[in-house]
């Protein structure tokens, strides 16, 4: 009925007060597993390489690592699923999965948000420059040795768009560390 999916409280209330009912006595027998309140999974959904963020953390964006290894920009595993969110915004994570949750302003979550399937979900996701850009910020963090991957493995991409990336670092304000990055990697 679900396939692998989350179940939102809200998804199944639309159903009917039955369904409902039906969806918290599977979760009691172990059918189903509660992520959070509210929501549910079968166990199968939780084994895969990507959950549902959007029924998890409403409005999240992948990003860093996670976003990192989906472009295969970093032999880096990532241990935990990173998230955008608005700064300021107050989000209960579940204990399982691990979500790492990336506070950032509103100028930096409306720059090259896109949407791509992955493992059959839907997911919000920064595109590949602004991934990027985001290896630059945050290269004291992450290390210069993953910034430096990141950047070349970009440079070997036959889909790199150089003046996209230059315009996402200037409003970022990356663009003169990124240019001694592309010098070193050109």
């Amino acid at each position: 009925m679900y396939e692998k999916n989350f179940i939102t409280a809200g998804m199944v209330c639309e159903q009917g007060r039955a369904q409902y009912y039906a969806t918290l006595q599977k979760a009691k027998q172990g059918e189903l597993v509660r992520v959070k309140r509210g929501v549910y999974a079968e166990e199968i959904a939780l084994a895969d390489v990507m959950v549902d963020v959007e029924s998890l953390i409403p409005g999240g964006i992948l990003c860093m690592f996670s976003a990192w290894e989906h472009y295969e920009l970093t032999t880096q595993v990532p241990q935990q699923y990173d998230i955008a969110i608005k700064r300021g915004r107050k989000v209960v994570v579940p204990q399982y999965p691990n979500f790492k949750l990336h506070n950032l302003s509103d100028k930096a979550l409306s720059i090259g948000v896109t949407t791509e399937i992955i493992s059959g979900y839907r997911v919000k996701i920064f595109d590949i420059e602004k991934c990027v850009c985001d290896a630059v910020k945050f290269r004291n963090k992450i290390g210069i040795d993953v910034c430096t991957e990141i950047v070349k493995n970009y440079l070997k991409r036959s889909d790199r768009n150089i003046a996209k990336l230059m315009k996402y670092a200037k409003i970022l304000r990356v663009a003169k560390t990124l240019g001694t990055y592309l010098e070193m990697g050109l």
